[in-house]
């Protein structure tokens, strides 16, 4: 095996093991919108015009053409989803890394998926307690149900509708 692979193979087994923490951190979203706003905010005035917007993409594509020969190398794309990786490491470590010591346990991830579980909890509680009393009733649950039924096409199970997979906390 030569260095090169094994270089790479020691900087993605920790990747690979964190991956489950990142993608739930991410939920789904890629870099998520804090990462997505720098990248577009070209001037980085604070605020993102419709031309920063449209060109966010060649940006990127600038940034990560190292050479500026105008194409994207193995090297270079390599080079961007370390940096990448490298970043949402860094972002999982200062959520999770509870006991500050630059590594994670078993325990730290436990405690953050945990953490995300309550949060989700609670904003469906949120959702489906139509009045605010912090209890839910009968006729909440049920109109909570017949809000999820509808958005997976009327209740005739696995409907495609627009809310699928999404649940009756959706609001």
């Amino acid at each position: 095996m030569s260095m090169m692979k094994a270089g790479a193979l020691a900087l993605m087994i920790p990747l690979a093991l964190a991956a489950p923490a990142l993608a739930q951190q991410g939920e789904g979203r890629g870099m998520g919108p804090q990462m997505m706003f720098s990248e577009m905010d070209l001037d980085g005035d604070g605020a993102v015009t419709l031309e920063e917007m449209q060109g966010a993409r060649a940006g990127r594509f600038a940034q990560a053409d190292a050479d500026g020969d105008g194409t994207l190398t193995r090297d270079e794309l390599l080079a961007g989803a370390m940096t990448r990786a490298e970043a949402g490491v860094d972002r999982l470590l200062e959520r999770a890394d509870s006991d500050g010591d630059g590594a994670l346990s078993a325990a730290e991830l436990e405690e953050m998926a945990d953490g995300r579980r309550q949060a989700r909890m609670e904003r469906m509680f949120e959702r489906v307690d139509a009045n605010g009393d912090g209890s839910l009733t009968e006729a909440e649950l049920d109109a909570a149900m017949a809000r999820m039924m509808e958005r997976r096409g009327g209740g005739h199970g696995g409907g495609h509708g627009e809310g699928r997979g999404h649940g009756f906390w959706r609001g």
